[in-house]
């Protein structure tokens, strides 16, 4: 019995460096550019159903608290399915190494979000740019097994994270655009990267998603 644990102790370390040393491919162009489009929407909701958030900044982080689960959703639904596809036998691991790459990145956003609401509402007005600079560093951990090209949507976050950190604050702090834009103009990028690699690779699935 020990002969055998260890043999199936061995196969699953072998499975994970194998995943984790291969590219990823659960990502879909097409639903990287539907979350893009999320991230219109709220916006645009927030510029005619709150006008001034700086007011009631619960509901500010309550939209955009759901666009981002709404969109974890659809990528996560789009990941799992598009993984068993694509990997096959390691799509559990795939998918395993892909959350474990972003987890660190969206724990950290949350957590962030609690603190600054509990005990430093003034500086609330940070949140646009926190969350972007943080989503940079979640695709910059990926972007190790992520189409190489990739790494300039977390650049794009890190300087748009850095802008708003920079511009918009007072009269321009809690802008729907100081989200709306970044979010919107970073995951079409990652929709146009993803798919041209996967065209480019002569992957079947870049036609179907």
């Amino acid at each position: 019995m020990k002969d055998l644990d260890q043999a199936l102790t061995e196969i699953t370390a072998i499975r994970h460096q194998m995943a984790r040393s291969a590219e990823f491919r659960g990502y879909g162009p097409a639903t990287l550019a539907a979350t893009g489009v999320f991230a219109a929407l709220a916006a645009t909701g927030q510029a005619l159903w709150l006008p001034h958030p700086e007011n009631d900044v619960v509901s500010y982080l309550m939209l955009w608290v759901t666009a981002a689960a709404l969109s974890v959703a659809l990528i996560g639904f789009e990941m799992v399915a598009r993984s068993h596809r694509v990997h096959t036998g390691l799509a559990e691991e795939m998918i395993a190494t892909a959350v474990e790459q972003f987890l660190p990145a969206a724990a950290a956003g949350a957590l962030v979000t609690a603190v600054l609401l509990r005990f430093a509402s003034e500086n609330l007005w940070m949140l646009p740019g926190l969350w972007q600079i943080l989503f940079s560093l979640g695709v910059f951990a990926s972007c190790r097994f992520l189409p190489r090209p990739l790494v300039a949507v977390g650049a794009w976050y890190l300087t748009s994270g850095l802008a708003c950190i920079a511009f918009a604050s007072g009269e321009r702090a809690f802008s729907p655009w100081a989200m709306g834009i970044p979010y919107g103009v970073g995951q079409l990028l990652s929709a146009a990267l993803v798919w041209r690699h996967l065209t480019e690779d002569g992957d079947g699935e870049a036609q179907e998603r």
